[in-house]
């Protein structure tokens, strides 16, 4: 068994301070934890000298400081049942630099930790973004020959009107556009499945709140944090869910429970 969370934190020295990601790890004991947006550099990271009782840290932080970045938790009774084989990243500096993504190879799958690109208010990085979406996609159909996947993490788009809460006031924007939407369905067309949706086909459930006019409170939000497998991973699921009143960021937490073949 492996229960799997991902969680965009919106800056880690916010959800520290805050005491949420000490929570979250205690109460919900999560096997691997994948944190997009950690808002901090590699350089920072080593100067705080995380410790996480129990478990193991590995970082991906941006050059730029404040900005991006990723970050997995293992637990380390469980990573000694399954040690990690491999970490690599997408090998393309653009991409790289901003630390989007994370690669792990287990013996059974490989785990993907990924922050996908905003395509901005003004549809400014919605080229980059496409182009993140094309790289990372040919990327996965080489891993997944290899091994099944679980890519998790906050994917900025909206895949369709069940995902948010107003899809027509919000055709054409980020997160809500063709192009983004295109882009998600060709993951599904390439066999990965949507785990939420898998389990939860007509369940209305959001991610993501708008820190204005009290869109959390109100429950105006989408849902744009995912965890995708391999199809050959879809009959493992056993669970599927949203943290939506965990609070301490503008995402809610995610959740996966897989149960894998013994041997």
């Amino acid at each position: 068994m492996a229960k799997i969370m991902s969680w965009n934190v919106n800056g880690l020295r916010a959800v520290l301070a805050k005491g949420q990601l000490a929570k979250l790890l205690k109460t919900a004991k999560p096997d691997i934890l994948g944190l997009q947006e950690i808002k901090i550099s590699e350089a920072k990271l080593e100067a705080l000298k995380l410790v996480f009782p129990g478990y193991t840290l590995l970082t991906n932080g941006a050059r730029r400081e404040g900005y991006s970045g990723t970050a997995v938790l293992i637990k380390k009774t469980w990573l000694k049942q399954n040690p990690l084989l491999n970490i690599s990243n997408l090998t393309l500096d653009k991409f790289d630099a901003e630390g989007r993504l994370q690669v792990l190879q287990f013996k059974k799958f490989y785990f993907l930790n990924a922050y996908f690109p905003n395509s901005n208010h003004e549809l400014s990085r919605l080229d980059y973004k496409q182009e993140f979406n094309l790289e990372i996609l040919a990327f996965l159909k080489k891993l997944d020959k290899k091994s099944p996947l679980i890519i998790t993490g906050d994917f900025n788009v909206a895949h369709e009107a069940i995902d948010l809460a107003r899809p027509k006031e919000n055709e054409g924007s980020a997160g809500f556009t063709l192009e983004e939407r295109e882009d998600f369905t060709k993951f599904i067309k390439a066999g990965f499945i949507d785990s939420f949706r898998f389990q939860n086909p007509k369940q209305i459930q959001y991610t993501w709140w708008s820190f204005r006019a009290g869109a959390r409170r109100r429950n105006i939000g989408w849902r744009i944090d995912y965890f995708l497998v391999s199809d050959r991973l879809k009959n493992m699921i056993k669970q599927a869910e949203i943290f939506d009143k965990f609070l301490g960021s503008d995402h809610a937490p995610i959740e996966i429970d897989l149960s894998f073949p013994q041997g």
